[in-house]
């Protein structure tokens, strides 16, 4: 009860925040562009009423998951970290296809069906954006030098990266 509480407020804390910052928008309303201010106050004031009502109508105490399935999700997170900064030096096909691979891996422990889903899912999704969805400036492959794969590594290392 306690932690739907504290999350309600920070949530509520983010909206309050977020519509703060979508008000400083600068927008022409006598030209009808007013939807780049409007559109994110209105998805600040529903994340607000949520978090109201979470705040007002907690749900009893959870249950927490066991203290695997919280390394679990850190590898998950630090998998997407590095697939996300690994996508432009490598291209799409290699990152793609170790972080499912990686993934498939943690749902389930079998290594040869996790690499066969990892590489159907590279090969699929890059046939489905670039051929079929027409996303045209998207790399298959690339061969990277040390320093480009140095330079794209170092975003995730704080004080090092930062582009």
């Amino acid at each position: 009860m306690a932690s739907d509480r504290i999350f309600g407020l920070i949530t509520l804390i983010t909206a309050v925040a977020y519509i703060a910052a979508a008000t400083q928008i600068q927008t022409n309303f006598f030209s009808g562009e007013y939807l780049p201010k409007l559109f994110p106050i209105l998805i600040g004031s529903v994340a607000a009423i949520c978090s109201l009502i979470i705040i007002f109508k907690p749900d009893p105490e959870p249950d927490w998951p066991a203290s695997w399935t919280w390394v679990s999700m850190a590898i998950a997170v630090f998998v997407l970290a590095v697939y996300a900064v690994m996508l432009k030096p490598l291209g799409f096909l290699l990152p793609t296809a170790i972080a499912a691979g990686i993934l498939s891996y943690q749902i389930s422990f079998r290594p040869f069906p996790s690499v066969l889903s990892g590489i159907g899912l590279s090969i699929g999704l890059l046939i489905l954006f670039k051929y079929a969805l027409g996303l045209g400036n998207i790399v298959a492959y690339r061969i990277p030098t040390p320093a480009k794969l140095w330079d794209a590594f170092a975003i995730l290392i704080p004080f090092v990266g930062g582009h």
